[in-house]
């Protein structure tokens, strides 16, 4: 089968054998991982610029580290290294770039929509790595495919997010995912941070951590973003962990088996006890490690790479 988009900007355009496509690809590249050479000369001779306009740590280094395990050439650009602090826009400095003869582009951007407005008006493929409070894509694939790893199955999985729904991209990516995969999935948290008419996306709502932990089979811990609090979304960040923080207490109500999971950057303390962060059932590293496979997926399916290609690795290997 082949990869017929020119840029990944969501998961809620994408269809199921689409999604599926890029979570088996994935699993392919996490075996390369594990080897002791972790490179596959796939992309060699391939450009890959990654623009990081918000400030980023797993999700940069993670796309950088996958373009070069597939030996792509790489060109990183901050806004302190761009020429947008000129007064340059983002759609002149992408053409500066495609005119450099690249191939695709990686962007984070504070603005929903920023990676769709440049993927209409280059010809380089467009890879969005969080736009906004939209769409985080590859966040989304990394955390299915982390459950799917350990649960074995997405159909009939009970997911559970909790925390500031209302201002995750993370969020919106995982739900339209999961849902189209066959998840049954739930939010939790203050009322101040689920977003109104979230059910319409097929998503189920509790208020009470306690009884939202005893259903799920996995739960999905949100960053609670600090720099929202101005907003008076919440009383004080005291009364949050009070009522919703993931502690091992609050775990008892919770199936022996649940798997638990964060995408990072953690607040430890006020969303998620240090001890069920680091304990056994989390999964959080493995997120990390995954986050590399999955990229590493986009990244080759977007340049043109047939899937499956397991037997391409072992020749190219």
């Amino acid at each position: 089968m082949k990869w017929s988009r020119k840029d990944l900007l969501d998961l809620e355009s994408l269809s199921v054998e689409e999604i599926t496509m890029l979570l088996d690809t994935a699993r392919s590249f996490r075996e390369v991982l594990d080897r002791p050479i972790k490179k596959v000369p796939i992309l060699r001779g391939k450009t890959i610029v990654n623009m990081f306009f918000e400030p980023s740590t797993r999700t940069s280094s993670s796309f950088d580290m996958a373009a070069k395990r597939l030996m792509a050439d790489t060109v990183n650009i901050s806004p302190r290294t761009s020429a947008v602090t000129k007064g340059e826009t983002l759609l002149d400095t992408a053409r500066n770039l495609e005119a450099m003869r690249i191939d695709l582009v990686v962007i984070r951007h504070s603005s929903s929509g920023a990676p769709h407005f440049l993927a209409k008006r280059i010809k380089a493929g467009v890879v969005n790595a969080g736009d906004g409070q939209h769409a985080h894509p590859t966040q989304g694939l990394l955390d299915i495919f982390t459950m799917r790893e350990k649960r074995g199955r997405i159909e009939g999985l009970k997911v559970l997010i909790v925390g500031d729904v209302t201002h995750s991209r993370v969020a919106r990516s995982n739900i339209h995912g999961l849902k189209k995969l066959g998840a049954e999935v739930a939010v939790c948290g203050p009322s101040t941070l689920i977003p109104v008419g979230i059910e319409e996306l097929g998503a189920r709502v509790f208020h009470k951590i306690e009884e939202a932990l005893e259903w799920a089979d996995v739960v999905n811990i949100l960053r609670l973003q600090l720099e929202r609090q101005k907003k008076g979304l919440l009383p004080t960040l005291r009364e949050y962990s009070r009522m919703f923080c993931v502690t091992e207490e609050r775990l008892k109500a919770a199936k022996p088996d649940v798997t638990i999971m964060h995408p990072g950057p953690m607040n430890r303390g006020v969303e998620i006890d240090p001890r069920v962060a680091d304990g056994a059932r989390s999964v959080i590293l493995d997120q990390v490690t995954n986050g590399v496979a999955v990229r590493m997926a986009a990244l080759y399916l977007l340049s043109g790479g047939d899937a499956p290609l397991s037997e391409a690795i072992r020749k190219e290997a």
